[in-house]
């Protein structure tokens, strides 16, 4: 897994979804094909990972088959609402601390080497507000896993070593207006009235963001994506 990199690189590219997918599918061709192949989608809060990994999880099982492609999202190990309460993190929910970064990186491994049975990837469930269990699934057949999450190409431990498991990592870019846009939509959604989603966009989402852009420089690929799809049912933890 090479997704380390000591430099940017050196354009943005403006990319529609049957662009990305393309080029996701094609990491499925040449040397080292055989092996399982793992994308990560790195970006701030509101960037669009989410709804972007589901579209290319669903796009290359079409065109590839059913069950050659997985989704393993990052917000599956989100802390429940009892251990941020027991750790007092309650009001950081999102925030690197929240989420059990080390038994992500332990299912990462799993994906990366095992391939002789079913591997059950946990997610977070908005209307409950919890994360659940085994909501999705990589076959033995699998060729593809398409992870992401905000905190992929961030430096602090242990983060690099989800990094390394990857064969790619693309940092999804989009603009702080339309994020915090998308942001507010969501608290709002989940029960918010107005003056409580602003605070929680400005006091937590808004440092969250800022430190995962410091991860920019390290990913393999920087794409800003035009048209992108619409959302399929399953939101993002934030």
């Amino acid at each position: 897994m090479n997704a380390d990199r000591s430099t940017a690189p050196s354009t943005v590219a403006d990319l529609d979804a049957d662009s990305l997918t393309a080029l996701a599918l094609g990491l499925l061709r040449g040397p080292g094909s055989d092996a399982r192949t793992i994308l990560g989608l790195a970006g701030p809060p509101g960037a669009g990972k989410s709804t972007l990994a589901r579209y290319l999880v669903a796009e290359a099982e079409r065109r590839e088959g059913p069950g050659s492609a997985a989704y393993l999202p990052l917000d599956g190990f989100h802390l429940s609402a009892a251990q941020l309460d027991r750790l007092g993190l309650g009001h950081r929910k999102g925030a690197p601390a929240t989420f059990d970064a080390h038994g992500y990186i332990a299912l990462l491994r799993r994906v990366a080497g095992e391939r002789f049975q079913d591997i059950y990837v946990p997610d977070f469930d908005r209307d409950l507000d919890e994360p659940v269990a085994a909501r999705h699934v990589v076959h033995p057949h699998t060729r593809l896993v398409i992870t992401e999450g905000n905190y992929l190409a961030a430096a602090d431990h242990p983060w690099p070593e989800a990094r390394r498991l990857c064969r790619e990592l693309w940092y999804i870019e989009t603009d702080d207006a339309v994020r915090e846009a998308r942001l507010l939509g969501r608290h709002r959604a989940g029960g918010r009235d107005e003056a409580a989603a602003r605070d929680r966009v400005t006091g937590n989402d808004h440092p969250n963001g800022e430190y995962v852009k410091a991860g920019r420089a390290v990913c393999t690929r920087i794409v800003r994506v035009s048209r992108l799809p619409s959302p399929p049912n399953g939101r993002s933890v934030l």
